[in-house]
């Protein structure tokens, strides 16, 4: 599309080794915390297994004013603060207020907490979950949790589609910097399907730059132009980045 370059600044052809040469000599750092950006938006909340276990990184969440429910370990040292009342006929079995004990972790988040057990009906387990949202009834915080499940599909077709044909640069910083990029692009996906409101899939849209690029019109517009003509499927001529 060189007339569109042309008017973007570009006046000549861009070889790939200056495509490489940029990604080896910008921070990839740049990407990455704008991917992180685009991942913490306040009033949100956050939902995580008990491997993400990391109290310095849940109270950044705390601090940035979003919410995270999340399983405990079951090695957690607190103590109690107040017992709200619960109808155990629903599965829960408890809902308290509690500050940590063990030193490195009451440092790293000093607030209290909210610990929420529960035995699930369907399969009889016995859950426990850490939140800093107060507000929510109890058994609607079970059932945040039990919505992780779209969280892993997000990233399973992460998994599918995020391919990338040839590197620009192949060092470290180089890879860091197109795989970040890559990661905003997928989060910025998603973000649109959301404010769309649309039923199309995230493959579909990803695909709406590809025939509008530079095309200077709002991105619903070319949206409504576009989706007509794609349909769901993988991209056979490229390479796929993660195996599945």
């Amino acid at each position: 599309m060189p007339e569109r370059l042309y008017h973007m600044g570009f006046r000549s052809t861009l070889s790939r080794s200056t495509m490489a040469d940029a990604n080896e000599k910008r921070d990839w750092r740049i990407y990455a915390d704008f991917a992180q950006i685009l991942i913490p938006e306040p009033g949100s909340i956050y939902v995580m297994d008990r491997g993400y276990v990391d109290f310095g990184r849940l109270h950044a969440f705390t601090r940035s004013h979003t919410s995270f429910v999340i399983r405990a370990k079951k090695n957690l040292r607190f103590v109690r603060r107040y017992s709200a009342p619960v109808e155990k006929s629903t599965g829960l079995i408890c809902d308290h207020t509690i500050v940590l004990t063990v030193a490195a972790s009451s440092g790293a988040y000093p607030d209290a907490l909210r610990r929420i057990r529960y035995k699930d009906p369907e399969t009889g387990k016995t859950l426990v979950f850490l939140t800093n949202h107060f507000a929510l009834p109890a058994l609607t915080i079970t059932e945040l949790y039990r919505s992780r499940w779209k969280i892993e599909l997000f990233f399973k077709w992460i998994k599918q589609h995020l391919r990338i044909k040839a590197f620009y640069g192949t060092s470290e910083n180089a890879v860091k910097t197109q795989i970040r990029s890559a990661i905003s692009t997928y989060v910025l996906v998603a973000i649109l399907k959301k404010r769309l409101g649309t039923r199309h899939s995230l493959y579909t849209i990803l695909q709406i730059p590809s025939v509008a690029l530079f095309e200077k019109v709002p991105v619903a517009e070319a949206f409504s132009v576009a989706v007509d003509i794609l349909k769901d499927g993988p991209i056979s001529n490229q390479l796929q980045l993660f195996e599945l």
